[in-house]
């Protein structure tokens, strides 16, 4: 165990934590992250976090964007499912239509982001690649 974050070699993410923190950030309500707190070993779990302060010693926070690939889908916004919506010509659009297309339109984010979790990471402030393992399903 360490206070030095250049011992993680691998980190374990919740599926559930990722895509949350995801489309918490995405919807720009709160900075959710994912949290490897010290002290470090080589294989370490990061966890779902909404950042408040600064504790010490200082974990390392993954902006959860960063751990997916660049093709990853971008998350529906509301605003973005509405025009889809409206621009339909098989579709007559209303507020409950609109709100089933949108929930609609995250579930089928929620499963096709992770497919796009890169294989390794690199810890933000270091140097350090790590190996990224998705748990659960």
């Amino acid at each position: 165990m360490s206070d030095d974050p250049s011992v993680i070699s691998s980190l374990a993410i919740h599926a559930k934590d990722l895509v949350a923190a995801a489309e918490t950030t995405a919807r720009d309500e709160k900075r959710a992250v994912l949290r490897v707190t010290p002290p470090f070993s080589g294989r370490m779990r990061a966890r779902l976090h909404v950042v408040q302060g600064d504790p010490e010693p200082a974990p390392i926070h993954l902006d959860p964007w960063t751990l997916l690939t660049d093709d990853a889908p971008a998350y529906p916004l509301a605003d973005d499912t509405e025009d889809e919506l409206r621009g339909a010509v098989d579709e007559t659009y209303s507020i409950e239509r609109h709100r089933d297309y949108h929930e609609q339109r995250v579930e089928e984010w929620r499963d096709a982001v992770l497919d796009h979790v890169r294989e390794t990471a690199t810890l933000a402030d270091t140097e350090t690649a790590v190996s990224v393992t998705i748990l659960g399903p």
